[in-house]
C-alpha cells in the first residue's frame, strides 16, 4: 500500500526517513527482522504535512521567529511554541488526505482503536535520538479522533521541548518535517523497556530491562518504578522487583486512566526470568541488525512479545575499534593533555602520526591501551604508582576493573605485557646548560621545518609531513628531553616524600619550585602583563580594545595615539606564543596567531588589574619565597638526627628540581610549533582545493584524516557525504563526557576518592598546589569570555597552556580534570597560586559568584555561600 500520503510500514526502512520519519523508518526496518513482531500500521507521509503545515501562509512568520530565537530564552520559547501549535491544531485536513488516511485505517481491519505516534525526520538518528520530544497518542478509536490526532502530531514538532532541542543541537527547523505512524492498538499485560548495554555504566555486554503491568505510559511518566533486571551472557545477574501499586490501562472508548494494581499481584514481577533472558535475545537481534546499542519499548501481550520502538541509545561513550575480541583497558589520552573536548578527524589522525605510543579514538577523542600492562605484576606496579601520582580517580578506576578478577589477563613480568621498552630514563646530571641545549635542538629543528616545508605542495606535502612526523616523534623522544622531563618529575616527589617523612609538612615543594627558571608556559602568561604595561597609558587603545569584536583589530590599531607600539607589543607576544591556544593538541583549532581577538579580554584584564611592572615583581617575589622556603627547610632539617646528610640530598633534590621541573612545559611547546607549521601548509592546500572546486569550505578537510586528505589531493575529488557525517558526529561529540577508564565492553570508569578527612559538603580534589584561599568563584568555560577581578578564583573543566595567562590575575584554581604534573598545576604551584584538580563536577556545583575556599594543601573546596 503506498500513496502519495500514505505509506504501509512493511515498505518503509532507513532510506525513506525523509518520507516516513525516524520513527516509522526504525518500526519498517523492525517489521523485516525474523522473528521481530510489531503492530501492523501505516505512514501519513512528510508530503501530508507539508501540504497541510509546512508551506501553510499562517506558518511563514512564525517560523521565521523561531529561527532566531536564543537557545537560553525559555520563556520565549514556550510563547512562541505554544502559538505554533495552536495554528497547526487549527489548520483543515483537506478531504483527499482524510480519505488516504481512512483508506490505510480500512486495510488494518476492523479493529477500531490505534496508537497515533509521532515521526520526525530529526528522530531516532544516531547521533540524536528525539526520545520524548514529540507527542504518541494511545487507545485512538474510529477514524474521526485518528484525523484530529494526526493534527496533534503534526503540532507536537513545535512542542517547548523539541524546538528547545533543536535549538541547542543546531537543527533548521524548516528542515525538519512530520511524519505520523497509525498502528493498531496493542493491550499489553506488561510493558516496559529494554537497552541492550547498560545505560548507566556504558557496559555493552549488559542488557537492562525495566518492566511494568498495563501500558509502558506508567513507566514513561514516572508513575511507578518499574521491576529492574540486569542480563549477562543469557542470564539474569541481578533483579529488583519493585511494589507496582499502580498501571495503565487503555478506555473501552479511547484514551487511558490510571488503575490500582491488586495488592496481591503488586510484588510480583511483571516478567518471568525466562521472559526477560527471551526478551534480551531479541534485543540482542534487533541490535545486530542496526549495528549499535538499541532503546527498546516492548509489550507482552500473553506470552507474546511486540515490538513498539527501538531507537540507538546517544548517551553511551563509543568503544575504541581493536582488531580482535580480547578484553581491553583505555586511558583517556585527554585527561592527561587537559583537553577532553572532541577532536575532528583530521586532529584525532595527526596526534596519532606524531604520538610516541599507539592512539586509539573514539567519540573524537584519544585513548592509549594499557591491558598488557596491567596484565603483569610489574607492569602493573609501575602503571599504578605513576596514575595514583597523577590522578588518584584514574588509578581508583584502573583498581576497579583489576578487582573483576579475569578480566585482565596474567602475564607473566618477562612477557610481552612487562615494564615499557626502554625502562626508566638514566640518571642525569644537574646541569643548567642541558636545559639550554634540548632547547637550542629543538629550536633548530622547527626552523629547519619551517625553511623545508615552503617548497612543498601537492602530494608531495603529504610525502614531506610524514617524515617531519618522524623528525617530531625523534625530537619528542630524545632521550636526554625525557631524562630532564623526569629528573625534574622525580625530584618533586622526593621532596614532597622526603620533607612530608622528616619534617611533616605537605607538599613542600609547591613553595621551592615558585618562579623556576625556563617554563616557557608561566613566562607565557607574564609576557602578558608586560603587553597589558605598553597599552595601560595610551586611553583611545584601552577604550578601542574595549569593542574588539573580530580579529582585524590589530590593523586598526596604528590610527589611535600608542597604538603603534600596542601593536607592536601584541604581535611580539604573537610572535612568540601565537602558536597556542585553547585544545591545542588538536590541529584544527585556530591558534592565537590566527584569532588574536581571544587574547583582548585578558589583555584588559591586565592593565585593569595590575600596576606596571608587575610580571617583574611577582617573578621575583615567587624567586624569594621559594629560596626563603629552602634555608628555612635546610635549617631545620640539620636540627634532626642525621641532619646534614638530610641537608645536603635535599639541598641537591632542590636545586635539580628547580634546574628541570620548567622544562617540563618545553616540549608541548615545541609540538604546538610544528603544529602551527603544519597547519598552515595543510591550509594553503585546502585553498588550492577550493580555488579548483574540489572543496566548498577549506575547513571541510578537518572532517578528513591525514590520509584521506592526502588522497583528495591526488585524485581532486572529495566524499562530501562523508564531510558532512563527520560534522554532525562531532557535534554529537560534544554532548558526551569522555571518561577517565574505559573498557572493551564500553563500561565507563570514573573512579572515586577514597577519602574520609574531609569536612562534610566539601567537594573533594587532588591537592596539587598548597595554600588556602578564599574569594569569588568565577566559573569560566570558554577563556575569551573571562572577566576577572583581583583575588577571583577560576573555577574551570579543563586547563591547557593556553589558559595560563588567566592565572596571573586569580587567586586560586578549581578543575575538573587535572593531575599533580599536568599543566595546570605546574603553572599553579609557579605562581603559588592554591590549587585543586579533579573536582567531579565542579563547573555544575560550584555557581559563578558564590564565595568558596580552596584547600590547596589538603585537597577539597568549601563552598561558603
Amino acid at each position: 500500500m503506498t500513496e502519495r500520503y500514505v505509506m504501509d510500514l512493511r515498505e518503509a526502512d532507513r532510506t525513506r526517513v525523509a518520507v516516513v520519519g525516524g520513527k516509522g523508518a526504525q518500526l519498517g526496518a523492525l517489521s523485516r527482522i525474523e522473528g521481530i513482531r510489531v503492530p501492523a500500521g501505516f505512514c501519513v507521509t512528510t508530503d501530508a504535512y507539508r501540504r497541510v503545515v509546512a508551506e501553510a501562509p499562517a506558518m511563514a512568520d512564525p517560523l521565521d521567529r523561531l529561527a532566531r530565537l536564543d537557545p537560553g530564552d525559555r520563556e520565549a520559547i514556550r510563547t512562541l511554541s505554544a502559538e505554533i501549535r495552536r495554528t497547526v491544531e487549527g489548520i483543515a485536513v483537506p478531504g483527499d488526505l482524510a480519505a488516504a488516511i481512512a483508506r490505510g485505517l480500512a486495510r488494518l481491519g476492523e479493529q477500531a482503536a490505534y496508537a497515533v505516534r509521532s515521526s520526525a525526520t530529526a528522530e531516532d538518528m544516531p547521533t540524536a535520538s528525539f526520545a520524548g520530544q514529540q507527542d504518541t497518542y494511545l487507545n485512538v478509536v474510529g477514524p474521526a479522533a485518528v484525523l484530529r490526532h494526526v493534527s496533534r502530531c503534526w503540532a507536537s514538532l513545535f512542542t517547548e521541548r523539541a524546538v528547545a532541542y533543536r535549538l541547542r543541537n543546531g537543527f533548521d527547523h524548516r528542515k525538519v518535517h512530520m511524519a505520523v505512524v497509525v498502528q493498531r492498538m496493542v493491550f499489553p499485560d506488561a510493558a516496559g523497556v529494554l537497552f541492550t548495554a547498560d545505560p548507566v555504566t556504558g557496559d555493552r555486554k549488559v542488557a537492562t530491562v525495566d518492566a511494568g503491568f498495563g501500558l509502558g505510559e506508567a513507566l514513561v511518566s514516572g508513575l511507578v518504578n518499574p521491576d529492574v533486571f540486569k542480563v549477562r551472557d543469557g542470564e539474569v545477574v541481578t533483579e529488583a522487583i519493585a511494589v507496582k501499586q499502580r498501571a495503565v490501562h487503555a478506555l473501552p472508548a479511547g484514551g487511558t486512566r490510571e488503575v490500582a494494581v491488586d495488592p496481591q499481584r503488586q510484588e510480583q514481577p511483571a516478567l518471568t526470568r525466562a521472559q526477560v533472558v527471551r526478551l534480551v535475545r531479541l534485543g540482542r537481534r534487533i541490535e545486530a541488525h542496526f549495528g549499535r546499542p538499541q532503546d527498546i519499548e516492548w509489550c507482552l501481550v500473553g506470552d507474546d512479545f511486540q515490538i513498539v520502538q527501538s531507537r540507538p541509545i546517544t548517551t553511551l561513550f563509543p568503544v575504541p575499534a581493536a582488531p580482535d575480541r580480547e578484553n581491553r583497558v583505555y586511558l583517556s589520552v585527554g585527561h592527561q593533555q587537559m583537553m577532553t573536548d572532541p577532536m575532528k578527524p583530521l586532529g584525532v589522525s595527526v596526534w596519532q602520526l606524531t604520538a610516541m605510543a599507539p592512539m586509539h579514538e573514539a567519540g573524537g577523542r584519544l585513548f592509549v591501551d594499557v591491558t598488557r600492562r596491567l596484565a603483569s605484576p610489574a607492569g602493573r606496579a609501575g602503571l599504578l604508582e605513576m596514575a595514583g601520582r597523577s590522578d588518584p580517580l584514574t588509578r581508583d578506576a584502573l583498581e576497579t576493573v583489576l578487582e573483576r578478577g579475569g578480566f585482565v589477563p596474567e602475564l607473566p613480568d618477562d612477557g610481552p605485557g612487562g615494564p615499557p621498552a626502554g625502562g626508566a630514563p638514566a640518571p642525569i646530571e644537574t646541569d643548567p646548560a642541558i636545559v639550554a641545549e634540548l632547547i637550542e635542538r629543538s629550536r633548530a629543528s622547527i626552523a629547519a621545518l619551517r625553511r623545508d616545508i615552503r617548497t612543498k605542495s601537492g602530494p608531495a606535502l603529504f610525502d614531506f609531513l610524514l617524515e617531519a612526523f618522524q623528525e617530531h616523534k625523534r625530537v619528542l623522544g630524545d632521550p636526554l628531553s625525557m631524562q630532564a622531563i623526569m629528573a625534574g618529575m622525580e625530584a618533586t616527589w622526593w621532596l614532597n616524600d622526603r620533607l612530608r617523612e622528616w619534617l611533616g609538612e605537605k607538599n613542600a615543594a609547591d613553595t621551592l619550585t615558585l618562579s623556576a627558571p625556563g617554563n616557557i608556559t608561566s613566562e607565557m602568561g607574564l609576557a602578558l602583563l608586560d603587553v597589558a604595561d605598553v597599552i595601560r597609558p595610551h586611553p583611545e587603545v584601552v577604550a578601542f580594545l574595549q569593542g574588539v569584536e573580530d580579529d582585524g583589530f590589530l590593523d586598526e590599531l596604528p590610527k589611535l595615539a600608542g597604538g603603534t607600539e600596542a601593536r607592536r607589543a601584541i604581535e611580539d607576544y604573537l610572535d612568540r606564543y601565537g602558536v597556542r591556544c585553547v585544545g591545542e593538541i588538536d590541529i584544527t583549532r585556530p591558534r592565537w596567531r590566527e584569532r588574536p581577538a581571544t587574547l583582548v579580554p585578558v589583555i584588559l584584564d591586565n592593565v585593569r588589574n595590575f600596576e606596571p611592572g608587575a610580571a617583574g615583581r611577582r617573578f621575583e617575589q615567587g624567586r624569594r619565597e621559594a629560596r626563603k622556603k629552602a634555608q628555612e627547610v635546610l635549617e631545620r632539617l640539620r636540627a634532626l638526627p642525621d641532619g646534614e646528610r638530610k641537608a645536603d640530598e635535599t639541598e641537591r633534590m632542590i636545586d635539580r628540581v628547580r634546574t628541570f621541573i620548567g622544562y617540563r612545559e618545553y616540549p608541548k611547546y615545541d609540538i604546538v610549533s610544528r603544529y602551527s607549521v603544519y597547519k598552515q601548509a595543510l591550509l594553503e592546500e585546502a585553498e588550492r582545493l577550493v580555488r579548483a572546486g574540489v572543496l566548498a569550505e577549506e575547513e571541510d578537510v578537518f572532517y578528513l584524516t591525514f590520509h584521506e586528505f592526502h588522497d583528495v589531493v591526488r585524485t581532486g575529488r572529495v566524499d562530501e557525504e562523508l564531510i558532512r557525517r563527520r560534522e554532525e558526529e562531532f557535534r554529537s561529540y560534544g554532548a558526551l563526557t569522555p571518561p577517565r577508564v574505559l573498557t572493551s565492553d564500553g563500561e565507563a570508569v570514573t573512579g572515586a576518592y577514597r577519602r574520609d578527612d574531609v569536612p562534610a559538603g566539601a567537594l573533594i580534589g587532588l591537592p596539587v598546589s598548597a595554600g588556602t584561599v578564599e574569594g569569588r568563584a568565577r566559573v569560566i568555560l570558554d577563556m575569551a569570555r573571562a572577566d576577572l577581578e583581583a583575588g577571583d578564583i577560576l573555577v574551570t573543566a579543563h586547563t591547557d597552556p593556553s589558559w595560563t595567562p588567566l592565572f596571573v590575575a586569580v587567586s586560586g584554581l578549581v578543575t575538573e580534570v587535572g593531575g599533580l604534573m599536568t599543566h595546570g598545576a605546574v603553572i599553579a604551584r609557579e605562581y603559588g597560586l592554591p590549587a585543586v584538580v579533579g573536582v567531579v563536577d565542579a563547573t555544575r556545583l560550584i555557581r559563578d559568584g558564590q564565595r568558596i575556599r580552596v584547600h590547596g594543601t589538603d585537597g577539597y573546596v568549601e563552598i561558603l555561600s
